[in-house]
């Protein structure tokens, strides 16, 4: 049963709620309160928040305009589509003006999908070649893609619940430290096995596409044997869905971020967000920032592998979260 579910199932039971889950995957429950109220989850997704305000977190681009319109740093960057999308609307541009778009940027530039998840498809990529070889893929399974200024920091994610931060954590991408024997594949292989011993499945794609380029650029391969202590990174975006580790903050975070993230998720009209953003250091006064992402449905389950505190951390978050439902404080269809 997925951690979510499995965590939702066991505090429903606490309060003494009613839950139904489908009998398939168990990705989708159903949950009758002591008092009657019922509600439906999907995965993370919960009735917790605004339909539109949920669709608008979910399309990178819109979300990105309204937060600059609200006053905070996003990041720059602009929609192209397919050429079949194109055709069909007069002012949208194609992936030929995304590599002239990418060109007065700047490379390395980031190349993303417009509205899927879990960082999948998002690509740093440094020339023409690299530009098209990603955006194909990409339009292979969305209709458009975002290029965008890439920035140099660190990555966060801070998950908000109405005016509480219930965590904050640092995100690292996918990498592997070397013994001075196995290559890079065998600690792959490794690090794979790791994660699944602590709960986390599927992280790594050893096909993915963007792990070669990451290897090609630092002049390696799966072959390569890394010295011993070494560190060598095998993605760019830092997505704890695709092999990220997480460093946990939610007991430094500064007021300062703690009262962006809070603003952040309310001026989108959300209750529930994972707010992702890039700086120098949420412990820190704050210096400058630039918003990556606001995520509505926030995936916790790899948080939650990282140890019994963020476990903790989770099943209060849910809580919460179910208490809110059961009061009738939903504000429908999230």
């Amino acid at each position: 049963m997925p951690f979510t579910t499995s965590t939702i199932k066991k505090l429903a039971e606490e309060i003494g709620a009613v839950i139904v889950t489908d009998p398939e995957y168990s990705f989708v429950g159903h949950i009758t309160f002591k008092n009657g109220n019922k509600t439906f989850f999907h995965t993370a997704t919960f009735d917790i928040n605004y339909f539109g305000s949920a669709a608008i977190a979910k399309d990178k681009g819109v979300s990105n305009f309204f937060l600059k319109q609200f006053g905070y740093q996003v990041t720059e960057g602009q929609r192209f589509f397919s050429y079949k999308v194109c055709e069909k609307l007069s002012n949208a541009k194609n992936i030929d003006a995304g590599f002239d778009y990418a060109k007065e940027l700047g490379f390395p530039v980031i190349v993303k999908p417009i509205n899927l998840s879990q960082g999948m498809f998002v690509t740093k990529v440094y020339n023409k070649q690299e530009y098209y070889q990603v955006a194909k893929k990409i339009l292979k399974n969305n209709s458009g893609l975002i290029v965008e200024r890439f920035y140099n920091g660190n990555d966060y994610r801070i998950v908000v619940l109405d005016d509480e931060v219930l965590s904050a954590y640092q995100r690292i991408p996918l990498f592997i430290k070397g013994d001075g024997k196995s290559n890079i594949l065998e600690l792959m292989r490794q690090k794979q096995e790791n994660f699944l011993k602590s709960g986390r499945k599927k992280t790594i794609d050893f096909e993915d596409y963007r792990i070669k380029l990451k290897l090609q650029r630092q002049k390696l391969n799966f072959d390569s044997v890394i010295s011993e202590d070494s560190i060598v990174y095998l993605l760019d975006n830092a997505n704890l869905s695709s092999g990220g580790e997480a460093v946990d903050l939610t007991e430094n975070i500064h007021p300062d971020f703690h009262k962006l993230a809070v603003n952040i998720t309310k001026d989108m009209g959300l209750r529930l967000a994972g707010v992702d953003i890039i700086t120098n250091d949420i412990t820190l006064p704050m210096l400058y920032y630039t918003t990556i992402e606001v995520n509505a449905s926030p995936g916790l389950t790899h948080y939650a592998s990282t140890g019994e505190i963020q476990t903790k951390r989770v099943e209060n978050l849910y809580l919460k979260v179910l208490k809110a439902l059961e009061n009738g404080q939903n504000t429908k269809l999230a």
